[in-house]
């Protein structure tokens, strides 16, 4: 037992030696030993620099709907989701106490006409008494004073015809006025821009509350063509311009793509997010975007027509240089190549350099050195994109 038990102690030892000498041993990189490794097409054709922004849909343009009066509201024409036509009215406030003002202003009005008639007709006589007293007067029978009481009572009467016809005038503005506010009591949507129809998107009030002048009623959304906002940093603002095209997707239609242009980017950063606002205008015919949902605008910010386009996984990085690893027309060893590193779309990336055709390495690079013995054990991606 104690012989059996020593010659299992020494190949015990033995064994941990080797396995500790194994991994104390540098993995090969080189050398006539082929390390296995997986390998891709390098691709030729276009290629996009698209970047993805979460922004949320707004309605190009509202209206609020407020009474220019106050009073009681009698009826409400519209409600929730209902289509409006510019002018229509929206909404009837009770207008009693209105319409007795313009009564009051009739009867005001008629009342100055007839000051104004009276004191025409006085100026008639007075004019008459003054050419009588300067008649009498040329003739030596009428004195001085005479004469002059006769022209102060026409002079007064002129100012009494020209106060009366200003009261006048002054009655018709009230009259005008007090129907002008009785129209108000029929509420109108009447904005300005834009198309002929809109939505009601909020309602504020019910039939029978009294409300304030200029108390909101309604709110009026504009919802083709519609308004996708988002905000971007200072790495993107400068790739982006006006006009520039725009996919956008939502949760509300999967699977669905709208189409849609920069319309807008703000001049400015906010001083606390260091972010400007972009408007993207879409077409919304369907009325299937609503404003409020949250939207992914895709942008593209660049496109290489004719790139040399690798698998990102390709890319490796050594002595601070990027690179890739090509496979020799043998197909049994690799050569490496310093590569300048462009666009980026997804999981390919554009590669600029000498020497780069046929097929990169994608795994197995950490084994490799320039001019390393290989074996492909797998090819990947010899479908083209």
């Amino acid at each position: 037992m104690v012989l059996v038990l020593a010659v299992v102690g020494a190949l015990a030892w033995g064994a941990i030696g080797r396995v500790q000498d194994l991994a104390q041993k540098p993995a090969p990189r080189g050398g006539d030993r082929a390390v296995p490794v997986e390998v891709a097409m390098i691709e030729r054709g276009p290629i996009e620099h698209r970047r993805t922004f979460t922004g949320t849909l707004d309605p190009k343009a509202e209206f609020v709907v407020a009474p220019k009066v106050s009073g009681r509201v009698e009826r409400l024409d519209v409600d929730l989701a209902d289509t409006v036509t510019r002018g229509q009215r929206v909404a009837k406030l009770d207008n009693d106490e209105y319409v007795q003002s313009v009564a009051q202003a009739k009867a005001e009005l008629a009342v100055a006409k007839a000051n104004l008639a009276e004191a025409e007709s006085l100026l008639n006589i007075a004019e008459r008494e003054l050419q009588r007293a300067e008649k009498l007067h040329a003739r030596g029978v009428a004195s001085e004073s005479q004469r002059d009481t006769a022209t102060a009572d026409q002079l007064a009467k002129q100012a009494r015809v020209a106060v009366t016809g200003a009261q006048v005038i002054q009655s018709q503005a009230a009259l005008e006025g007090a129907r002008i506010r009785l129209g108000y009591t029929d509420v109108t949507a009447g904005w300005r821009g834009g198309n002929d129809q809109r939505v009601v998107a909020e309602r504020y009030v019910d039939e029978g509350e009294t409300v304030a002048a200029n108390a909101p009623l309604l709110r009026i959304v504009e919802m083709h063509p519609i308004t996708a906002v988002f905000f971007v940093t200072e790495r993107d603002y400068t790739l982006l311009r006006s006009g520039q095209a725009v996919t956008l997707r939502t949760d509300a239609h999967p699977g669905a793509v709208f189409e849609g242009r920069i319309a807008r980017i703000a001049p400015v950063f906010s001083e606390s997010t260091r972010q400007a606002r972009v408007e993207v205008g879409i077409d919304n015919p369907e009325l299937q975007l609503k404003p409020g949902m949250f939207v992914r605008a895709t942008v593209v910010l660049d496109r290489v027509e004719d790139a040399t386009i690798v698998p990102e996984q390709a890319l490796v990085r050594r002595d601070g240089s990027d690179g890739v690893f090509v496979i020799a027309d043998d197909g049994k060893s690799v050569s490496w190549r310093v590569v300048e590193v462009g666009v980026h779309q997804d999981g390919r990336v554009q590669v600029i350099g000498n020497g780069l055709t046929k097929q990169v390495v994608t795994l197995g690079q950490q084994l490799l050195d320039d001019n390393s013995a290989v074996s492909i054990g797998g090819r990947m991606g010899n479908n083209t994109r």
